[in-house]
């Protein structure tokens, strides 16, 4: 194998593995990106196989990464057809979010990627090693998908996606130059390619890309041992790096009232499965909403990312609070609770009445018993998303009254 072969693989690798890391590290909570990243990743260690496999200092080792390359070239396909069930649930709900583009984009990359495989099937079994040209075909169909995967889960959420993407990109990118790149220099000026040397390129890669992509939770664990005695200042660098990461994400050009109708529901929605957690909560567009600007001033607090998440979270609270029937009880299980139980609940005392493993306050025992006894799961989901909707047009009210 050249240099220049080396070079290639190794890029290949770099991207298909920090892509996979990256799509998890978006949102670790996403079984279906987890399902996307697993794919990307499965196929890097694939490429990395390979690349081992042809400077094996044994026969028997060669024998043994050819069978593994040929189990991790077809794992991809597994993970991505579990991604794509969730991705085409619906053909018409498709159509109608994304429009006729990104369904055939979509669709034509699921023809590619089958194609790629296919293609990888019928070749592969003839050499020792999958064909260099073969392995780039495939991963850039790999990565091509990781990027529509990120678009449309960015979409979903109402977020930007792309300075957020070539950030981690950029990052991950030069971090593993200047330290591979220190082991491509030696073997070309001193030792030459040999296992030992492109095993540690590969793992120095592997580092540097899970290092910078989940830089956020490796920065908070060394905080906790760096300021174990300064709980004042690990909680203001952990707020630091939230704002840093919400304002990458924040769509700021984009004005809320100016969202169809169903766009500004389906927003809200997801904004009130979102007041649990202010991080997630500060990417939303509804945080530009002229009602936070306003509340903002008046209060003499800061325009920060987590302030406007903290104020639309404050803001979505007194707008289920106005669902609260005409009643001086605390709890009803009438029709005319339902929307206010629905959200207020869940959402504002963060209850998870389905959840066996969930602590919960022996105040709401008999919240929990209602919902457990009297309401199925799915029942409870449908009425959330009607009582969000009356919360959208209560927040949509409000802020065309504030609007300058």
């Amino acid at each position: 194998m050249s240099l220049t072969e080396l070079i290639l693989q190794t890029i290949l690798f770099f991207l298909t593995f920090w892509l996979g890391c990256y799509l998890i590290a978006r949102d670790p909570g996403r079984l279906q990106l987890w399902l996307a990243g697993l794919g990307m990743l499965a196929f890097a260690v694939g490429v990395a196989i390979t690349l081992l496999g042809q400077f094996a200092p044994s026969a028997r080792l060669a024998l043994t990464l050819y069978r593994l390359q040929r189990l991790f070239v077809v794992l991809p396909a597994l993970f991505w057809l579990a991604a794509m069930v969730w991705l085409v649930p619906n053909r018409a709900a498709w159509y109608e979010r994304y429009g006729r583009q990104q369904f055939l984009l979509g669709a034509s990359l699921v023809c590619i990627f089958a194609y790629g495989i296919a293609i990888g099937f019928i070749i592969i079994p003839n050499n020792q090693t999958m064909p260099l040209w073969l392995a780039m075909i495939i991963g850039l169909d790999l990565f091509f998908f990781g990027l529509v995967i990120t678009q449309l889960d960015a979409s979903d959420k109402g977020e930007a996606w792309l300075s957020h993407f070539l950030r981690a990109l950029d990052y991950s990118f030069f971090t593993a130059l200047i330290f591979g790149g220190q082991v491509i220099l030696v073997m070309v000026i001193w030792i030459g390619l040999n296992f030992p040397l492109v095993a540690l390129l590969i793992s120095c890669v592997a580092a540097a890309v899970l290092i910078q992509t989940f830089a956020d939770p490796v920065q908070g664990l060394i905080d906790q041992i760096a300021f174990i005695n300064a709980p004042a200042l690990r909680q203001a660098r952990a707020v630091q790096r939230a704002e840093d990461s919400a304002a990458q994400r924040l769509d700021a050009s984009r004005n809320p009232l100016e969202l169809p109708v169903q766009e500004f529901e389906r927003l809200t929605r997801r904004a009130l499965s979102q007041m649990g957690d202010l991080p997630k909560l500060a990417s939303s567009s509804l945080t530009r909403l002229p009602l936070i600007t306003q509340r903002l001033g008046q209060n003499g607090r800061g325009d920060g990312t987590l302030a406007r998440a903290a104020e639309l979270k404050t803001v979505l609270t007194e707008s289920i609070i106005k669902l609260h029937p005409r009643d001086e009880a605390a709890f009803g299980t009438t029709d005319a609770w339902r929307h206010y139980n629905a959200l207020y609940f869940p959402y504002v005392v963060g209850l998870r009445p389905y959840s066996r493993r969930a602590f919960h306050d022996e105040k709401y025992e008999e919240v929990l018993d209602w919902f457990r006894s009297q309401i199925p799961e799915r029942t409870l989901y449908n009425w959330q998303t009607a009582a969000a909707r009356l919360v959208a047009r209560d927040l949509r009210e409000m802020s065309q009254r504030e609007r300058p």
